[in-house]
């Protein structure tokens, strides 16, 4: 397993020559085609739309996943790791620079990622992981039928959100409910548009602050002090990348914070309902070892949901948010002590 993820930029690739995957060239003349099987190098070309705990974690259970399976780095597989730096644009060209280098399949880590590898490539399998809603993203037309070169893990637990925003309004008693998102990101509307209906069903109302770049999301908290109650950041991968801008004016101004997924909540939110994104991540390898091993094609996979989900409260950044921890909340929630 990848101990630690060194990440390339999309322009970091251009001009270099990768290997050909194909195993060392037969020099006594004779062509043994079980013996260039044994030696094949199978390329994988991972794409990650921004850097954070999440989607890392996600990363490294693929890597794990398929190392598990008998794709080791450095024997057998060859990864080639990229990061579009939440930058749509370079989502594409990395894409493209996996088609131009004939991987055998593509890891697509966030929506933008999977949209472009899709667009770069027909044929080239690619397994997603980390996207709210593959349906709604034209990746795949259902869950149970995914594209012929296409299928993965959705982190859209149908439980996921209710199980919070219902916390946020039934246990704090928040009535004004601060979400800060970016819009150009698709996933993150799904989740708004969630919050939205879950919030009217408790009598709470939504106080949206939209950003485009990371360096807004700042901004975009302290524009919700004295308008909410509390604020909930969905997984919305440039919010989270940032996500210290937002727990700084939260411990400062004395607001719960609430997120989409548990590594944000340690990070220092009062509580999430998720799962672990390395076990998601770890899921979509045993998906693409079935598919590199010859055994299922992508259109073979239904697209999985999340395989397990917990409520977890951060009792330490409840204290520094000042919001009272209740000791009956055990009953519906783990509480999270540090590591």
């Amino acid at each position: 397993m990848i101990k630690k993820i060194k990440w390339l930029t999309a322009a970091s690739l251009v001009g270099i020559a990768l290997l050909s995957g194909c195993g060392s060239e037969n020099t006594n003349g004779t062509d043994n085609s079980s013996d260039k099987e044994a030696k094949k190098t199978y390329k994988i070309g991972v794409t990650q739309f921004a850097e954070h705990p999440s989607l890392d974690a996600a990363t490294e259970g693929f890597i794990k996943a398929l190392e598990d399976e008998g794709f080791k780095d450095g024997e057998n597989t060859e990864y080639m790791i990229q990061n579009a730096q939440a930058d749509m644009n370079n989502t594409l060209t990395i894409a493209n620079n996996f088609v131009g280098d004939k991987v055998d399949l593509i890891f697509a880590n966030a929506t933008p990622s999977a949209v472009s590898a899709l667009n770069a490539t027909k044929e080239i399998p690619i397994l997603f992981t980390s996207v709210t809603d593959p349906v709604g993203a034209g990746l795949v037309e259902a869950f149970d039928k995914p594209g012929d070169n296409i299928t993965g893990t959705t982190d859209n637990h149908p439980e996921g959100t209710a199980k919070t925003i219902n916390f946020i309004a039934e246990e704090v008693g928040a009535k004004n409910i601060g979400v800060i998102f970016n819009a150009g990101e698709q996933n993150s509307e799904v989740q708004v548009d969630k919050v939205r209906e879950l919030a009217k069903k408790q009598g709470a109302n939504v106080v949206e602050a939209t950003i485009s770049t990371s360096a807004e999301v700042k901004q975009a908290a302290e524009s919700l002090v004295g308008r909410v109650d509390a604020i909930y950041i969905p997984t919305d991968n440039t919010v989270v990348s940032a996500l210290e801008s937002v727990i700084s004016v939260a411990n400062s101004k004395k607001i719960p914070l609430f997120v989409g997924e548990l590594d944000s909540m340690k990070r220092g939110a009062i509580a999430a309902s998720g799962f672990n994104y390395f076990d998601l991540g770890y899921q979509t390898g045993k998906m693409a070892a079935e598919i590199l091993k010859g055994n299922k094609k992508p259109s073979e996979i239904p697209v999985e949901l999340p395989s397990s989900l917990k409520l977890v409260i951060n009792k330490k950044a409840a204290e520094e948010q000042g919001l009272e921890v209740k000791q009956e909340w055990e009953k519906i929630a783990e509480f999270y002590e540090g590591e």
